[in-house]
């Protein structure tokens, strides 16, 4: 990172983001470099703002690519190799200028190129590297061990040279991308630069104190991990309770769009026809020629070029702004006058920030425990019992109402009591004047029992409508808590009854607060002793009677039971009556059917014997009586079928009759 641009705010958020503010300064047309991890590439680029606040201007920002080192590499024109660097350099940069220095004196030439030449050191010979350069017009050599300096006068192979060390450089950190803010202006000036990357989200841990006589104390500890690659050294830290809504996109790799390849139609080309230039007439030259002399010295001299306007800036002036207590604008007006945008607030969140009033220091690869609250709060120690958490014992709890006028965001919480460790919890969210139960320790000094019992009740409400009878009763569950207070303290005891769609009863006792899935009775303990209360439930019931299946005995029931009075049970009766009719009416059909079935039946045994008759006298008189039998049996079906049918007619006036008065029927009597 830069040294120039200090961190000197950090945000940190719940959903696993931090927002960075940088300021430095900045001189002329200074370019300053950030290094951040390549997979924070994205939310850099989707969140990075930067500033001049003092009049400069930020021509550009650049960042490395996301290709390969070896691809990159292979794009420079120079390689240094590990061994031999210096050498091998030199001889890939033939014809470059340098400027050497040997001893005292400087030399500027061009480079020729290196050779090995042979060097006599006492009885033996040493190879030794030689730098040949181009001085003027004469060849000069030079031992590499004596040149002290070696500066490059040519600008490209300089820049090249740059590129290829600091692209090696980079791959010494794989993870790291170098991002480079090109600035422009005059003078010393301040530059504010802001970005987004993915953080560690920010933790809290309380502590509750708990002392005889005295108010509870609560003290809160936020834990914050600097896992980035820089210290924050007395940075401005705030922290938010909150989920504003962040994502990644991928801004960083190059897209690429798909196009169509069309091919090119070919076709054998024309050669091309270049008609001859008219020159004109003889004379008409010669026009032209006499004329051409005083036209020229006639012509203006050209007007000389305007001089480049210069900026505010360079006449001397300075846009007249300034970060946070300087005295000139502030940030906010900065960016509405570099880009004007209008905006329609509303309230889309519940955030809530804590901000540490003093600077703070957090080491890279460090975390940190940052104060954030330590108050008195409104709450006192209770018991709490939830049969599903713990069927015997209820758990020691504090009775919490948030009066720190803060909101509490999740976390452990650790309770000492009289300067003792007494338990762990765990804390919800909570805003202010919000009122919870913080259960910390399992309370062995209290017993609970439960006894359960269920049944039904008297029936409280007959309704006849519709041909039914319906009658209403509850359901009814009684739950008997027994508690017995070990302790030889006074206890408050909260039991947790859940709800499960019924309603309590009359003579249920008043609960002390409803929750979604409880009702909380409240119940004093002396010390010692033992109590017992019953939580009594009901939840409606029926039991429906068809009116058209009655029977006489059902009536006679119902009117023991009161279910109806004496003017209803007559209607009933008569209903039972008048269905007894209709049923007399069906069980007549139904004669006549089985008339009529064992008629068919005989006649198909009739036919039968006819045709097995052979021919002769006596064969012939039975078959007359044969004969004779079916026209009678004939006769009998064609009256069984005009008594059925006035049968049905009367038994389907008699039903529609019945289900008249059974609809006709109203009744509702209270039990």
């Amino acid at each position: 990172m830069s040294s120039n641009l200090r961190i000197r705010r950090v945000v940190l958020y719940k959903h696993g983001v931090g927002y960075f503010e940088r300021r430095g300064k900045v001189s002329g047309n200074d370019t300053l470099h950030l290094d951040f991890k390549a997979r924070d590439m994205n939310d850099v680029l989707k969140s990075l703002t930067v500033l001049d606040l003092s009049g400069g201007s930020v021509s550009a920002v650049s960042y490395d690519s996301t290709k390969p080192l070896e691809q990159l590499l292979a794009e420079a024109t120079i390689r240094i190799p590990e061994d031999g660097s210096l050498t091998a350099l030199l001889g890939q940069i033939k014809g470059a200028r340098v400027r050497v220095r040997v001893g005292g004196a400087q030399v500027e030439g061009s480079i020729i190129g290196l050779d090995s030449l042979a060097v006599a050191t006492g009885e033996t010979a040493l190879m030794r590297p030689f730098l040949s350069l181009l001085v003027g017009a004469s060849l000069r050599t030079f031992d590499i061990l004596d040149v002290s300096e070696l500066e490059f006068l040519d600008e490209a192979v300089r820049k090249d040279l740059e590129f290829y060390l600091a692209t090696v450089l980079s791959s010494y950190k794989k993870d790291s991308k170098r991002m480079a803010i090109l600035t422009s202006g005059q003078g010393e000036r301040e530059l504010f630069v802001s970005y987004v990357v993915e953080s560690p989200v920010w933790k809290t841990s309380y502590r509750i104190l708990l002392d005889e006589g005295e108010p509870p104390l609560l003290q809160g500890w936020a834990l914050v991990d600097n896992t980035g690659d820089e210290d924050w050294v007395d940075v401005k830290l705030s922290l938010i309770a909150g989920l504003p809504v962040s994502f990644v996109h991928d801004l960083y790799n190059p897209r690429y769009m798909k196009r169509p390849v069309v091919e090119v139609k070919t076709e054998a080309a024309a050669a091309p026809v270049i008609p001859e230039e008219s020159f004109g007439s003889a004379a008409d030259m010669l026009r032209d020629a006499e004329l051409a002399a005083p036209m020229m010295s006639a012509m203006p001299a050209p007007a000389p070029a305007a001089a480049p306007r210069r900026s505010r800036a360079e006449r001397g002036g300075q846009v007249p702004v300034g970060g946070p207590g300087s005295g000139g604008p502030k940030l906010r007006e900065v960016m509405e006058k570099s880009a004007p945008v209008t905006t329609l607030t509303r309230e889309v969140g519940d955030l809530f920030e804590y901000g540490v009033d003093r600077p703070v220091t957090v080491h890279r690869n460090q975390s940190a425990l940052v104060p954030i609250l330590h108050k008195p709060f409104e709450g006192k120690r209770v018991l709490l019992y939830n049969r599903a958490t713990r069927e015997k014992n209820p758990m020691a709890c504090i009775e919490l109402k948030n009066t720190t006028g803060l909101t509490l965001e999740g976390g452990p919480v650790t309770v000492t009591e009289d300067e003792r460790y007494v338990g762990e919890a765990m804390l919800d969210t909570m805003k202010p004047n919000d009122r919870r139960f913080v259960p910390y320790a399992v309370e062995l000094g209290c017993v609970v029992s439960i006894e359960d019992l269920t049944e039904d009740g008297p029936v409280f409400r007959v309704v006849v409508n519709a041909g039914m009878l319906v009658a209403e009763y509850f359901h009814v569950r009684r739950t008997t808590y027994l508690s017995r207070n070990k302790a030889q303290r006074a206890q408050v005891l909260y039991v947790e009854h859940p709800r499960q769609g019924w309603e309590l009863a009359k003579d249920a006792p008043e609960p002390a607060e409803t929750t979604e899935g409880f009702w909380r009775f409240k119940r004093e303990l002396a010390a010692g002793a033992q109590e017992s209360f019953t939580v009594t439930e009901r939840t409606r019931g029926q039991r429906q009677y068809l009116i058209s299946s009655m029977g006489l005995d059902q009536v006679t029931y119902f009117v023991s039971q009161r279910f109806v009075d004496e003017k209803m049970a007559g209607l009933l009766k008569e209903v039972v009556a008048q269905r007894e009719q209709v049923d007399a009416l069906a069980k007549d059909e139904q004669r006549l059917q089985e008339e009529r079935n064992q008629l068919f039946r005989d006649q198909e045994r009739i036919r039968s014997n006819i045709e097995s008759l052979k021919s002769g006298a006596s064969q012939r008189e039975l078959a007359d009586r044969f004969v004779a039998k079916l026209n009678e049996q004939e006769d009998r079906l064609e009256a069984i079928a005009r008594e059925m049918e006035a049968l049905v007619k009367q038994r389907q006036e008699a039903q529609k009759a019945l289900n008249r008065r059974i609809q006709a029927l109203s009744y509702t009597a209270d039990l």
